[in-house]
């Protein structure tokens, strides 16, 4: 197979490799494995453009995209549209979807290398007013929490997580409550909540909240009603020790079709699509488009 590799030199990884030395070692590796590679190799500024450019290449069996979860949920979009299929080399913090695909945790050598042996296979991608996302939607909690998560200065990997564990107590004192207007598989409901969250299939136990499949063909959708900070601090030790089951306040189902309405909307009001931070539309139409993405997935997870 011939393989367009998209890294993202500033991402997570990528930042602290000699580029030149991995792209060589990359190159022999695949071509040990009988593939073909080229190579385009930018900073984040410029890493949309470049997988466009990837996604179009011809004479390409299937595209790369090496960073963190936010170029690979732009990769996921811009090879849904196109219909290129996507390998996914993970390099950044959380890694959800490579997760998801079996692909971590393992270097990013150890990735290539499951990559080179692995197969084109259909899974599900799912899409809010017709924007793909691989991993979440989310309001309330969790928009506010990556808000007040930009207060602080981080540098690293590990500043990175300690400036979530501050935002995350600065949301438990100061949490959100809104109403919602839901229809869901053609069921309508208004409630107001602390939190709602979208999932290209149901989330799986474990605490970092990633999905288990990606063959489902169904939504995740959460919610919590509005919340005393006593509230939201169960219910993030509740997520954080796998216990999410057990809270009093979750509502989890799943769905094929999620709508949803913000009757006191606000301009400055945001969203969470897979980890960046969005304005938040005033109505959301959500479905999940199963098996239309094309992945290189291990035969093995």
């Amino acid at each position: 197979m011939k393989y367009h590799l998209v890294l993202n030199r500033n991402g997570g990884t990528f930042s602290t490799l000699d580029m030149d030395a991995f792209r060589a070692s990359a190159d022999a590796l695949l071509r040990a494995s009988g593939h073909k590679a080229t190579f385009d190799i930018v900073g984040g500024s410029e890493i949309e453009a470049a997988l466009e450019r990837g996604a179009r290449k011809g004479g390409i069996d299937a595209m790369i995209a090496g960073g963190g979860d936010g170029t690979i949920s732009a990769a996921a979009r811009i090879c849904w549209k196109t219909g290129m299929p996507l390998g996914v080399l993970p390099a950044g913090t959380m890694n959800l979807f490579a997760r998801s695909l079996g692909l971590f945790p393992m270097s990013v050598d150890a990735a290539l290398s499951v990559l080179a042996q692995s197969s084109i296979a259909p899974v599900d991608i799912s899409s809010v007013n017709g924007r793909g996302f691989i991993h979440q939607f989310a309001a309330g909690l969790h928009p506010r929490m990556v808000r007040f998560r930009s207060r602080y200065d981080y540098a690293s990997r590990l500043g990175k997580i300690r400036a979530s564990v501050q935002a995350a107590v600065d949301v438990i004192f100061d949490p959100p409550s809104f109403p919602v207007e839901t229809e869901i598989d053609g069921e309508a409901e208004r409630k107001t909540v602390s939190m709602i969250s979208v999932s290209n299939n149901p989330f799986g136990p474990d605490p970092l909240m990633f999905q288990d499949r990606l063959d489902t063909g169904h939504l995740g959708f959460y919610t919590a009603p509005a919340l005393r900070p006593s509230g939201v601090a169960r219910l993030a030790l509740d997520i954080l020790s796998a216990r999410r089951d057990r809270n009093p306040h979750l509502t989890e189902r799943t769905a094929s079709a999620v709508s949803l309405s913000f009757p006191r909307h606000r301009k400055a009001a945001n969203m969470v699509l897979d980890g960046e931070l969005l304005p938040l539309p005033r109505d959301a139409d959500i479905l999940i488009h199963p098996g239309a993405l094309n992945v290189l997935k291990p035969q093995t997870p």
